[in-house]
């Protein structure tokens, strides 16, 4: 279990049904603390992870007092933005190499980046290192994930691997269902086509298609966030990020009780109501190491 002091920001139960299309909510609201001896009866409770980057320390305790764990993606850690010195492209080039590239992609000089990049890969088989170095990762983050764990990919992920790693206990959704005590959850992997790149992109219409297939969901679950600007800006990299119109089309017409999803690690917000629907970042898991609570 956490610390006592830990707050664990959950949603309320309540069902909110609003006049205001968008409303938006400074942050996670606190809805208990807990202790040791927890007198309140939950009758389930469900954590929930993103954007886990390499924290596989954390990822093995994140199951601890739930009764599953959700991921929605991002298990590969390629370069840390916050710590240079972490990830994929370090390793293979150094600390220097990865203070230029990330100067570069922050400063939105995607082009240079590229050009950047393909000079250090020249004479390198970048395919064999870059999978090996990521079975690497997904062997050990696999292996943490608590039983029963449900998952679905990120746009940094390789989804072909993930059948060699994912163990019994371990179920991975991607444009599908599953119910857990008495709730529709439904999965959307994946992220859309952006400068950036990055391995598991889609096309806008290909990711409308998984998310169709859901139909209606009480908590429709995804790696990125739907198309709405307070949730897809990135207050610290100052870019948006991609977001989904068919998530914010789908939350509009079917109503589900929750959308959770990550992507965006330093949100303008965190919670936003649209209707009925309580939208959270779960927040960045590579950086707190701590999951985000769901009760009912």
């Amino acid at each position: 279990m956490f610390p006592a002091s830990h707050l664990c920001a959950a949603p309320s139960r309540t069902l909110f049904h609003l006049s205001d299309d968008l409303e938006v909510t400074a942050g996670p609201v606190p809805l208990y603390e807990e202790s040791g001896d927890r007198s309140r009866v939950i009758g389930m409770r469900v954590h929930v992870v993103s954007d886990v980057h390499g924290n596989a320390t954390d990822l093995a305790r994140a199951g601890n007092g739930a009764d599953a764990l959700i991921c929605l993606g991002d298990l590969v850690l390629f370069l840390d933005y916050a710590d240079h010195s972490r990830g994929i492209f370090p390793d293979l080039f150094g600390v220097e190499n990865a203070d230029r590239i990330v100067e570069l992609r922050t400063a939105r000089r995607f082009e240079e980046a590229r050009a950047f990049g393909r000079s250090l890969w020249a004479g390198l088989d970048r395919d064999a290192a870059i999978l090996g170095a990521v079975r690497k990762q997904y062997s050990e983050l696999f292996a943490a994930f608590p039983t029963p764990t449900y998952a679905t990919y990120g746009n940094v992920d390789v989804p072909a691997l993930w059948p060699e790693y994912a163990r019994p206990g371990t179920t991975v959704l991607d444009g599908e269902r599953i119910e857990l005590g008495g709730l529709v959850f439904g999965f959307v992997g994946g992220g859309l086509r952006s400068p950036m790149r990055t391995p598991f992109e889609i096309s806008d219409e290909e990711y409308a298609a998984k998310v169709e297939a859901l139909g209606e969901v009480d908590v429709l679950c995804s790696h990125i966030p739907p198309e709405v600007p307070e949730l897809t800006y990135d207050t610290v990299a100052r870019r948006f990020e991609r977001g989904s119109a068919a998530l914010l089309d789908a939350i509009r017409r079917t109503r589900p009780r929750y959308s959770l999803f990550g992507h965006v690690h330093q949100p303008l917000a965190r919670r936003m109501r649209i209707g009925a629907t309580e939208c959270v970042n779960v927040g960045h898991f590579a950086a707190t190491g701590r999951p985000w609570a769901l009760e009912w």
